[in-house]
């Protein structure tokens, strides 16, 4: 049984507690007999496999290899896992690249099986890559069972740098953001911004990403963003915008019952009878 994270409070007060004792915390989690045995599994059987067929086939790599990309609820798709490993990202027509959750895309690029030169998986230092990203999501998953504001806040640390580091115009950069649903999420709820929000054309998303990111940081390029004071003002407004919103429903819910209570027991009938 994997060693579950400690969190005291939520919010603001849950994430100071989080970012004081996450080294020693993750140290602790991933040294787990349960990470340990399937990490080492991964590191010692992932060069065996040379297409994506072999891959979706060993379910302990599968699992490893779509939990390093917060997909591990796609463990029993494996012929659509498979479709999308081995069409890579090349073509423009391939399925990671049409679909708008770009993990996919972050997903076949790690292992590219449409690789002229062979897969990924024969690369010195393809594994450790790979478990380091499986370490991170798994301890952010048992921080979500927990805390899910907290889990996102995690996520958003740890994978807006990668993004800001990625190769790719700012435009481009954003437009991963607004494809990956963990990022988008904090951004959103950070920006306040309305449900309906992704309704409107994409470009027109993006713009008002940026204005609201300018209005509300003082910059609006992702390299900007990532960098760690604007980045922790961003995760601080998130957390405060999600305890907002939270305490708005549970007053709106106590109004509604305290209204509910309030209505005469007395029925229209029984007036008349």
């Amino acid at each position: 049984m994997s060693f579950q994270p400690v969190l005291i409070g939520s919010g603001l007060v849950g994430w100071q507690f989080l970012k004081t004792t996450s080294d020693t915390q993750k140290a602790t989690f991933e040294n787990s007999v349960s990470i340990v045995r399937e990490t080492d599994y991964f590191e010692q059987n992932i060069q065996s496999i040379t297409t994506a067929e072999e891959l979706v086939a060993d379910r302990r790599l599968l699992s490893v290899a779509l939990t390093a990309f917060g997909l591990q609820d796609d463990l029993d798709n494996r012929f659509f896992i498979q479709t999308i490993l081995e069409e890579g990202t090349t073509a423009p027509d391939a399925l990671a690249n049409r679909l708008a959750d770009d993990r996919y895309t972050a997903l076949s690029a790690a292992f590219g099986f449409d690789g002229i030169v062979g897969p990924n998986t024969q690369r010195s230092g393809f594994s450790a890559e790979i478990v380091s990203k499986y370490q991170a999501q798994q301890f952010e998953v048992a921080i979500g069972n927990q805390d899910e504001t907290l889990r996102l806040a995690l996520n958003f640390e740890r994978s807006l740098p990668e993004v800001a580091q990625s190769s790719g115009s700012d435009d481009a950069q954003w437009f991963r953001i607004m494809g990956t649903p963990p990022l988008r999420t904090v951004f959103e709820t950070a920006l306040n911004l309305p449900s309906s929000f992704g309704q409107l054309d994409i470009d027109k998303q993006l713009e008002v990403f940026r204005d609201k990111a300018q209005s509300r940081f003082g910059v609006k390029e992702i390299s900007d963003l990532a960098e760690t004071e604007t980045m922790q003002r961003v995760i601080q407004t998130f957390l405060l915008q999600d305890q907002v919103a939270q305490f708005q429903q549970a007053n709106s819910g106590q109004i509604a019952l305290n209204l509910l209570q309030a209505i005469p027991r007395t029925s229209i009938l029984d007036r008349f009878s």
